[in-house]
């Protein structure tokens, strides 16, 4: 039942010529802008018109269908998401397909082009599980943070952790760059900075035909006793909002003690930095030390409260991250662990160890210039090729059957094992096993790992070699028990 209250009119003031106004509360909550949420990998989603684009009577996009395609197509490019337009049995509508990232990008109006909304793609496997396989990896595939506005309502929807780790990653590179008081510098550079130093140039340069080498001798900038108080400021910042939002997730405790351990490391007082007085920095030296560069842009961020995430601000951070990078490197590090164990000699494809470049004969329509496993392991005589691939064609293999599976994921799983067989063909040896690596979540995989379902094999015989095709599943986020 409704209140029986009469609901209170909204104050009204009369203008000169005597006319009623309508007077706007100071203190009227304003209406929040749109958040869309989508998961990687996941089912489409239709834009509402109304929220993008002006009113229309049909309440459709009308005209304006083309313009919202042109503000947000690039944005969502960078998340990895894909727009369709497609006509409905209710007119044109616009579908986001998301794909193989996980981030938050802003959206803007279809007319004014101003930013209306935001998107927010979440993992599959949860945000515990991405921070789980960020931790062990050491962090090595950290969110790319993007040149955009910030993403209306998203700081309230990634964890704290997610972008905290690279912020606090950046000032810990910029204080092991930084040291205490000024001194001057002497350095070659491309590049002239500070007082060029003629009479080494002349003298040495010249005669040995090094003269695009400029010597100069420059103020170290990133030596200032002033950024080292801004360091520990901003550490400090970041561990408050990790204790704050963060509540008891581990991996927000694990890194306010990192951020901790940083700050102590400083004697200084911490110190908050101007906007003024970043700028001036950024333009005289960030240009450059790259560490100086990135830390001074995350010690801004935090100056300009962007959110990193967890709830002390609504607004957060554009931002994307590969997964499929992510699981690569997450199967390199399990492997690596068994290679430990069995003796077997590792090679990464992350790390240019397992490239065969293709040479083609009219090199005017080659398709690809070379060939590139994920992983490759030797131990005795056996080659063991994987492949990671962060698809779920295991457990649809296993919850549907070939039978049941759609033609899409068909035609993406025969490629796969068809990529597989190429890479084994790359190699001279005599019996060489080659795995497609595909994630799961833990209790589905303890289901089939019970089950002895967790890895398929099928053998082949050729030309007096032995070749084992696997399918195996890890979970996402937990070490496996399985042998590999």
């Amino acid at each position: 039942m409704g209140s029986l209250t009469p609901p209170v009119p909204e104050p009204r003031r009369r203008n000169r010529g005597g006319t009623l106004r309508r007077v706007s509360h100071p203190f009227r909550a304003q209406r929040e802008k749109p958040l869309i949420h989508l998961t990687d990998h996941g089912t489409a989603l239709i834009v509402n018109p109304a929220l993008y684009a002006p009113p229309q009577r049909d309440r459709g996009w009308g005209t304006f269908i083309e313009g919202f395609v042109r503000a947000n197509e690039a944005a969502l490019a960078r998340l990895d998401c894909r727009l369709e337009v497609a006509a409905e049995s209710f007119g044109a509508a616009v579908r986001i397909h998301p794909g193989g990232h996980t981030g938050a990008v802003p959206l803007r109006s279809a007319q004014s082009r101003a930013v209306v909304g935001g998107l927010v793609v979440r993992p599959r496997f949860e945000w515990a599980g991405v921070g789980r396989v960020l931790r062990e990896t050491g962090w090595a595939a950290a969110p790319e943070f993007l040149d955009m506005p910030l993403v209306p309502g998203s700081g309230r929807e990634v964890p704290p952790w997610v972008l905290a780790a690279p912020v606090i990653g950046r000032l810990g590179e910029l204080l092991r760059s930084a040291r205490r008081g000024y001194q001057d510098k002497v350095d070659d550079l491309r590049m002239p900075r500070g007082r060029i130093l003629w009479p080494e140039y002349s003298g040495r340069r010249l005669n040995t035909g090094r003269w695009e080498s400029l010597p100069c001798r420059y103020p170290d900038l990133s030596s200032d006793p002033k950024l080292r108080r801004w360091i520990r400021w901003g550490l400090e910042r970041v561990r408050t909002d990790l204790v704050t939002a963060g509540g008891r997730d581990p991996l927000a405790l694990a890194l306010a003690r990192e951020a901790t351990r940083l700050a102590q490391s400083i004697a200084e007082a911490p110190l908050f930095p101007s906007r003024h007085d970043l700028q001036k920095v950024e333009r005289v030296d960030a240009l450059f030390s790259a560490a100086l560069g990135r830390g001074l842009q995350a010690l801004g961020w935090l100056v300009d409260e962007r959110g990193l995430g967890g709830g002390r601000e609504m607004d957060g951070l554009a931002w994307t991250l590969r997964l499929d990078r992510l699981w690569e490197l997450y199967v390199t590090a399990q492997l690596a662990q068994q290679a430990r164990i069995t003796g077997g000699q590792l090679f990464a494809g992350h790390r240019g160890q397992t490239i065969f470049p293709l040479r083609w004969d009219d090199p005017g329509i080659r398709s690809m210039g070379h060939l590139s496993p994920d992983i490759v392991m030797r131990r005795q005589d056996e080659l063991l090729i994987y492949d990671a691939k962060y698809k779920a064609h295991l457990a649809e293999l296993d919850a549907s059957g070939w039978a049941r599976m759609t033609d899409a994921w068909r035609e993406s799983h025969r490629a796969d094992v068809h990529q597989a067989l190429a890479y084994a063909a790359l190699f001279e040896c005599r019996k060489v096993t080659t795995t497609l690596v595909y994630p799961l979540r833990p209790v589905t995989f303890e289901a089939l790992r019970l089950r002895g379902r967790d890895v398929a094999s099928a053998e082949l015989l050729h030309g007096g070699r032995q070749l084992t095709l696997r399918l195996q599943g890890l979970p996402f986020g937990t070490p496996s028990r399985s042998g590999g």
